[in-house]
């Protein structure tokens, strides 16, 4: 449950048809009528280069019994809207466990495990030759965003590998809609359909059936700020305990005004 809300919440991805200031976008995860987790994102994915960081937080009553703060980044560069990953960091706690993924990649596009805690030994392997050509889960979210920036529609696609899992990410466009702001973004947006699909990687007590089933979601993009490209606003993914989890956009900003508050605020 914790990674797929950390996952549906870091769709928190900018892309950029130019050159702009990075942003700092602030999520909040709602399940059974409560916030359980938020997500701060820093986005800079303009130019010839990405850099994408998220920082993940159990919330109230959930985050108590089930404690998570993690930190994920990944970093690359663009051919066209093709992602060419170079490194993907994961660092933190999940459930009181210590969660470490260092990850880079060769120039012929291979992921190169350096390091992760805690171990894969209680996982099926992922075999070389499905980790061939993969990208990390971020710069795949952040190929969605780009491609309804340059496109105006979310028709694509991804082959994933985060150093535990293996799966496929196809999107496809459903239309445009209004939202209604319900505690975050309201407007225009556009709506597309994710479905994951695990191919290796599964925890060896899942039941191979139910692991690979396809896992669905609703992404909604809009445009917050006037002049900066779509970004998704709301992630809506059902559920078989919690009904349907959202994700809601609640705060976007250029990054040096980021800075300024908080240092403010000390």
């Amino acid at each position: 449950m914790g990674h797929r809300l950390a996952a549906a919440a870091c769709l928190a991805l900018l892309p950029a048809a130019a050159r702009a200031e990075p942003l700092v976008a602030r999520y909040e995860v709602h399940a059974a009528g409560l916030t359980v987790m938020k997500v701060e994102a820093l986005l800079d994915i303009d130019g010839p280069n990405y850099l994408v960081r998220t920082r993940t937080q159990m919330n109230g009553m959930v985050g108590f019994f089930a404690r998570g703060d993690q930190v994920t980044s990944a970093e690359g560069a663009w051919r066209g809207t093709e992602p060419v990953p170079a490194r993907y960091r994961v660092n933190g706690t999940w459930r009181g466990d210590q969660r470490v993924v260092v990850m880079d990649y060769t120039p012929a596009g291979m992921p190169v495990l350096r390091a992760i805690e805690p171990s894969n030994s209680e996982r099926e392997p992922v075999p070389a030759a499905l980790q061939a050509g993969t990208i990390d889960a971020l710069s795949a979210l952040a190929k969605l965003t780009r491609t309804v920036a340059r496109t105006g529609r979310c028709d694509t696609g991804a082959r994933v590998y985060d150093g535990r899992r293996r799966a496929d990410y196809t999107v496809q466009t459903a239309g445009q809609g209004v939202l209604p702001a319900e505690g975050g973004f309201g407007g225009p947006a556009l709506k597309c359909v994710f479905e994951g699909r695990l191919l290796a990687g599964r925890l060896d007590d899942q039941d191979p059936e139910e692991a690979r089933r396809p896992q669905t979601a609703d992404i909604w993009l809009g445009q917050p700020l006037p002049g900066r490209g779509p970004l998704p606003v709301r992630i809506e993914l059902p559920t078989r305990w919690f009904g349907t989890v959202r994700a809601v956009l609640v705060s976007v900003e250029p990054a040096a005004s980021a800075r300024a508050m908080a240092q403010g605020q000390r």
